[in-house]
C-alpha cells in the first residue's frame, strides 16, 4: 500500500469516528429529552361557573412546574404548598429590581437560612394573577421560584390524578 493511500484511509477512518461520536451525542440528547425530568405543562380554561383556572400537569419527578411571570418577567414556578410565601433567588430579585426589605430567617429543606422580605407587584400563572404578593428573597434558591401560599391561598386547589387545578375562588369571568 502506498503512503498516500494509507493517509487517505486514515483520514476517512478518523472522519467516520467523529461522525459516529456526533451521532451518538445527538442520539443521547434525544433520549434524555424524551425520558428526562421534563417540565410540567399548564393549560388554561374556565369551569362550568365561568371561573378562570389553570391545570398544571405533574412532571416525571412528581413536581408541579408552571411557567408564569413576576412583574411581567417570565419565570419557572415550582408549586409548593409547604412554602409560606412566594420565594425567589437573590439573583432573580436583583434582576427584577426588587427592594430587599427586613432580614428574616426562613426554614428551608436544608435548615434555617437568611432571607429578606419583599413585595411583588404582580404574580401570574396562566390567566390567574394577583397583585401585591408577599415574597421572600432566599439566596440559596435556584432559578425556579417557589409558588407558595402567599399566592396560592387566594385560589382553590384541587389535585386530580396527575393534575393540580388552581382556580379562581368565587369570581366569574368578565
Amino acid at each position: 500500500m502506498s503512503g498516500d493511500s494509507h493517509n487517505r484511509d486514515s483520514s476517512i477512518g478518523r472522519g467516520m469516528i467523529w461522525l459516529a461520536a456526533v451521532g451518538m451525542l445527538l442520539g443521547l440528547t434525544m433520549i434524555f429529552q424524551a425520558t428526562g425530568p421534563g417540565r410540567g405543562g399548564v393549560t388554561q380554561s374556565f369551569d362550568e361557573s365561568g371561573r378562570a383556572m389553570v391545570v398544571v400537569k405533574r412532571d416525571r419527578s412528581g413536581h408541579y412546574l408552571a411557567r408564569g411571570a413576576i412583574n411581567g418577567q417570565a419565570v419557572d414556578f415550582l408549586v409548593d404548598t409547604g412554602a409560606t410565601d412566594v420565594a425567589l433567588s437573590e439573583s432573580l430579585a436583583r434582576s427584577l429590581g426588587l427592594e430587599f426589605g427586613p432580614e428574616i430567617v426562613v426554614m428551608t429543606a436544608g435548615g434555617p437560612a437568611g432571607a429578606w422580605m419583599t413585595r411583588l407587584d404582580k404574580v401570574s400563572v396562566g390567566s390567574l394573577s394577583l397583585s401585591n404578593v408577599r415574597a421572600t428573597i432566599t439566596p440559596a434558591l435556584s432559578d425556579e421560584v417557589l409558588l407558595g401560599m402567599s399566592f396560592l391561598q387566594h385560589f382553590n386547589l384541587t389535585q386530580e390524578g396527575e393534575e393540580l387545578i388552581i382556580a379562581q375562588s368565587g369570581q366569574s369571568r368578565p
